[in-house]
């Protein structure tokens, strides 16, 4: 992921699908790289252990990539 402070925010829940590496972890969605106006609470999500994790407010799928 970009660097949060001088990238463009990302707008949450525009994707589906989202890749992360470790050095994102923890997940959390929305992510801090997401603009947050319109969204929905913070939830950190458990993917460690499967390589991947869905979201429980939006259905956003994120996999890990390394």
């Amino acid at each position: 992921m970009p660097n949060t402070a001088t990238a463009t925010p990302q707008v949450a829940n525009a994707e589906r699908n989202y890749t992360v590496s470790r050095k994102d972890l923890p997940l959390s969605c929305p992510t801090p790289a997401m603009s947050l106006w319109n969204s929905h609470p913070r939830v950190y999500l458990p993917i460690e252990a499967t390589g991947s994790a869905v979201c429980p407010y939006c259905g956003a799928q994120y996999r890990l990539i390394d």
